[in-house]
């Protein structure tokens, strides 16, 4: 698969920061080293990446990613010694994991998600069954995913201080793929399992507004590590709280900092000589699945919502009302897919890339969030490790760069046949763009503990 067109108006510059990125490798990948050693990174997680060619950037974070039926197959091998790794530095004695679901039994993509994230756990070597939340759950239940697969859900139990299911299956590492949105389930509150992510990672409790205030930080040491300026890695943004759309209450706060951001996106295009049309993304500080989302490029547009538009960032996920929003400096995507917009979308189990795709959305433009209805995944093909083999010396320089985070940690090197060009440069770049998130994932979970 060929990468995303750029446009060609801003490829000289992307060439210039992915040169910067490509020639500090070995530089890089020695203090992401440094940093694992000092920050103990989330089990699993995915980033979204904006590239306007003169600023390239994680935008979101994911703590419990859904979507890894969107993965190439070609990366389970790589997936699974990454998931092996992870679980043994959770409960070094694990033999199984026991998953706790969403509770979108509805949702047949969910589900299959579910099954690809088993299936991954699986080939780690580990018994993978599914306790669910769902109250309508109240004995196994064998469902049927998207694409014809099968999973199996049963009632999750809870006896003393351990969850399990009712044959007594409590393996000591529990994996969550629900936000809890919804709320912490009393069943899982104190439960003496290792519990992966920690429950304080839900969006119960978590800002994105506390995840890009460790990015900040992490930014700022990577920009100085590589001598660029930070703004081309890292968003502005502004937390505002006091909202209610519904009612109004907090307009014109929430205008004013839109105003703030855009002057201040303004004064940067006009010192780097950017002609772009500054623009900000207003959206939930705790939510997911894209929704209470709304791109804005006037103070007048948040002043002048009608009521269609202040129902849509009224609520998010599972009812949760909005109180609280993220002003964050847009970043234009100029990547396109035969004609369409398009970003990036990278996974990561414990320290490592284990895949991603690209989220392509022909109806929505430069500037719009493309987590929306009609998006497209395309997923990145066969540009990074597809078993666990050792030909590296074969491998071109360009190539091994991919796989150094692998190589550096002591990781099995990946069979792979891929050649020197532009694709794995680019890929490598979006490696270390979705790891800076991850890193700022972890200080951000510490502080929040």
């Amino acid at each position: 698969m060929k990468l995303p067109v750029i446009a060609q108006e801003h490829m000289a510059q992307l060439q210039d920061f992915e040169a910067a990125v490509l020639a500090n490798h070995a530089k890089i990948e020695a203090w992401f080293r440094t940093q694992w050693q000092q920050h103990k990174p989330p089990f699993y997680g995915s980033v979204d990446i904006r590239n306007a060619g003169y600023k390239i950037s994680s935008i979101d974070m994911n703590l419990f990613p859904g979507g890894f039926n969107n993965l190439n197959p070609n990366f389970i091998p790589l997936a699974a010694v990454a998931a092996q790794d992870a679980v043994q530095r959770a409960c070094d004695t694990a033999k199984s994991v026991l998953i706790i679901p969403e509770n979108h039994t509805r949702n047949t993509f969910y589900l299959q998600n579910v099954y690809a994230l088993s299936n991954i756990l699986q080939s780690a070597g580990y018994e993978v069954r599914l306790g669910s939340l769902n109250p309508e759950i109240t004995k196994p239940t064998e469902l049927a995913t998207a694409l014809g697969d099968t999973i199996l859900l049963e009632p999750l139990l809870r006896t003393r201080d351990r969850v399990h299911l009712s044959d007594g299956f409590s393996p000591c590492v529990v994996l969550l793929n629900n936000d809890l949105s919804a709320g912490v389930p009393e069943i899982l509150q104190g439960i003496s399992q290792t519990l992966l992510p920690p429950l304080h990672g839900g969006w119960t409790t978590r800002r994105k507004t506390a995840h890009f205030a460790a990015y900040n930080e992490v930014a700022a040491d990577f920009a100085a590590l590589l001598g660029i300026d930070e703004w081309q890695i890292n968003p502005y943004f502004e937390q505002i709280s006091g909202l209610d759309f519904q009612e109004r209450e907090g307009e014109d706060a929430l205008a004013e900092a839109v105003e703030r951001m855009l002057a201040k996106i303004q004064a940067k295009y006009d010192e780097k000589g950017i002609s772009d049309k500054p623009f900000v993304i207003v959206k939930a500080d705790a939510g997911t699945y894209g929704m209470g989302v709304m791109s804005v490029k006037s103070a007048d547009e948040v002043r002048g919502l009608n009521r269609k538009n202040r129902n849509k960032m009224a609520k998010v996920k599972e009812g949760l009302e909005v109180t609280e929003v993220i002003v964050q400096e847009g970043i234009y995507t100029y990547e396109t897919l035969d004609g369409a917009v398009s970003e990036p979308v990278v996974y990561m189990m414990d320290r490592f890339v284990i895949g991603g795709f690209y989220r392509v959305h022909e109806g929505r433009g430069a500037d719009e969030n493309l987590n929306a209805g009609g998006m497209v995944f395309v997923p990145l093909q066969n540009s990074i490790p597809t078993g666990n083999g050792d030909n590296s010396q074969e491998a071109p320089e360009a190539c091994k760069r991919v796989f150094e985070q692998w190589d550096s940690l002591g990781m099995p090197r990946a069979q792979t046949d891929c050649t020197i060009d532009n694709e794995h440069n680019r890929l490598y770049v979006y490696s270390v763009m979705a790891r800076l998130s991850l890193l700022a994932a972890s200080i951000e979970l510490e502080r929040t503990a």
